[in-house]
């Protein structure tokens, strides 16, 4: 079923409160325009709705729509490596060691365990987005570089027996109509909240452990539901890959690459969904 339904723009636009003089979403600043929000989605059957307003250029440049290819590595544990049409370089959960990875020009980072991030990035890397705040206010980040919008949606942590809240973040990725998505260490369920300010993700990177993040039970339910064209296998301790795959379901095609690394574009995505194995994960 087709993701533009200018419809559904409409009917979600008349049931959302409208904001009163003075309140704080009055006073909040303009955030860039997010291709991957579902404006629609808390409706009860509603489908992902897209649009582009007429002043989405001023907003931020976006790379060509549909053809443009992002490549994405794997580097390591959790750290992937996005390239985008622009040269832009992105490296997730980011620990200054792991992998293959230079110098990026956008770092995300979580902080559950030093493999996930660092206190001391290299001084040339421009854009340094901590999934927390030291001082435990939630982390907010929307950050454009280029052709490339980064946001974060935060979740708690678990942190010497309680949950800390606001102490991970999933990092969302919007290029070339692509919107990527990396899970981080998550440590509970999802809750519908989280997967509206998520919307829609085309690629997904999952820790698969089955334990230190959730189990596998837990995290393929989050998996289905986020309904993603290709899921990214990360994290993978513990527990066996081949557990986390029977559990997808047979829906998921399962797809082992010789390879590190791959290019995808919007009109490539797969038509069924695919859990991608690259080399080294």
């Amino acid at each position: 079923m087709p993701r533009i339904h200018a419809f559904l723009l409409t009917l979600a636009l008349t049931c959302l409160p409208a904001a009163m003089p003075g309140s704080a979403s009055a006073q909040e600043p303009q955030r860039p325009f997010s291709q991957c929000l579902a404006v629609a989605q808390s409706l009860p059957g509603a489908t992902y709705a897209n649009f582009t307003p007429d002043d989405a250029e001023t907003r931020f440049k976006l790379a060509q729509a549909g053809s443009a290819e992002v490549e994405i590595m794997f580097a390591g544990h959790s750290t992937y490596v996005i390239t985008t049409p622009a040269g832009v370089t992105i490296a997730t959960d980011f620990n200054g060691w792991s992998g293959r990875v230079a110098i990026p020009r956008v770092v995300t980072m979580n902080k559950a365990h030093s493999s996930h991030y660092t206190l001391s990035p290299d001084e040339r890397i421009d854009h340094v987005l901590r999934g927390w705040n030291f001082d435990q206010t939630p982390a907010d980040h929307d950050v454009v570089v280029e052709d490339v919008y980064v946001r974060n949606v935060t979740t708690d942590i678990r942190n010497f027996g309680a949950m800390e809240p606001d102490g991970n973040s999933i990092f969302i990725f919007e290029v070339a109509d692509l919107c990527i998505g990396h899970l981080g260490h998550l440590h509970h369920p999802l809750e519908d909240r989280h997967f509206a300010q998520i919307g829609r993700l085309d690629i997904v990177m999952v820790p698969v452990d089955g334990g230190l993040t959730l189990s596998h039970d837990a995290m393929t339910g989050i998996a289905r539901r986020l309904q993603s064209s290709i899921l990214l296998p990360m994290h993978r301790r513990g527990a066996p890959l081949s557990s986390f795959i029977e559990m997808m379901g047979e829906n998921f095609v399962t797809d082992f690459v010789n390879s590190d690394s791959f290019t995808i574009s919007a009109r490539t995505l797969p038509r069924r969904p695919t859990i991608l194995v690259l080399n080294g994960v």
